[in-house]
């Protein structure tokens, strides 16, 4: 056989063995597609941190039609609604639960004994109105301002200076959930904005922020929605972080809403509340102390 027919019989083999190969790929690749078809949920498939047994949903096929108009938007429709305490912070670290803002006010040197007990006999009382999963937040309310309101009175009381907050807080037990650097370097680095509601001490979530280095332009503190920036309107989709039912309504008067994903934390009480959480949170992340599944949705949404 000369060099030519060789070369002929060398690349039919050759085409036939990439055929049989293409054909093969091929096969599998539709047995696969149609292994997929019907499924909705193809962008949380796609993100592991979605497998993680501390990420319950109610409704997948709703999570992924509402990332997907996330993802739609991308950053310049988007804005973070959070609240800080147990949901930006951690709830606990190797057991041990960690301080609110409150708490970290309550249990500083400059706080009286005195003050501290009386602190101490309002949380005895309305703690466990604030996690009761018999009661409505309708029903929860009232309590939850009364024990805000004379908490913080006494608070005001102590006079504690300003300038301390920086040692108090460094002498806290208070941390940011894991992943907090990628979370607000990656929307700072979008320019998405970033509003964090505070119970009233805003100097000592700012001062935790702060001293995590991460404390950047894009991020306000506010107390109720009235304090929201003017130019916010033209931030239709909303990503909202929180660990209590109550943390729904931190979106409510948002205008000119297109998308709204809410994130719930449930840190405590997990089995007479979870029922709730699901009814109420697109996503509910239990005992979870990292942010990996924000952190993950925001890598497909900017």
């Amino acid at each position: 056989m000369d060099r030519t027919a060789v070369v002929k019989v060398g690349a039919a083999a050759s085409a036939s063995v990439c055929a049989l190969f293409g054909g093969v790929v091929l096969a599998q690749y539709i047995v696969a597609k149609k292994k997929r078809a019907g499924k909705k949920t193809r962008i949380i498939e796609m993100m592991p941190q979605f497998e993680k047994s501390t990420v319950h949903m109610r409704d997948p096929e709703r999570v992924e039609q509402i990332i997907c108009g996330l993802i739609k938007g991308g950053a310049s429709k988007l804005q973070i609604i959070t609240d800080f305490d147990m949901t930006l912070s951690k709830f606990a670290i190797n057991g041990k639960r960690c301080p609110s803002c409150h708490y970290i006010i309550e249990n500083c040197r400059l706080v009286s004994e005195e003050c501290r007990q009386k602190l101490l006999q309002l949380k005895n009382k309305y703690y466990p109105i604030e996690i009761d999963p018999h009661l409505t937040m309708e029903e929860k309310y009232p309590f939850m301002v009364e024990w805000y309101f004379k908490s913080h009175t006494l608070l005001v009381e102590q006079r504690i200076e300003k300038d301390k907050l920086a040692d108090m807080v460094r002498e806290s037990d208070a941390a940011l959930r894991e992943g907090y650097e990628q979370f607000f370097d990656r929307l700072q680095q979008h320019d998405v904005p970033v509003f964090i509601f505070s119970a009233g001490l805003g100097d000592v979530l700012e001062e935790i922020i702060h001293q995590a280095g991460v404390y950047h332009p894009n991020i306000k503190v506010v107390s109720n929605f009235m304090d929201f920036d003017e130019n916010v309107k033209d931030y239709s989709n909303i990503i909202l972080m929180g660990d209590s039912l109550g943390d729904l309504s931190m979106a409510d008067g948002a205008p000119n809403v297109e998308n709204i994903l809410k994130i719930g934390y449930l840190n405590d009480k997990v089995e007479e509340r979870l029922d709730k959480y699901l009814d109420s949170y697109d996503i509910v992340l239990v005992k979870d102390e990292t942010l990996e599944v924000p952190n993950a949705i925001l890598q497909k949404v900017l």
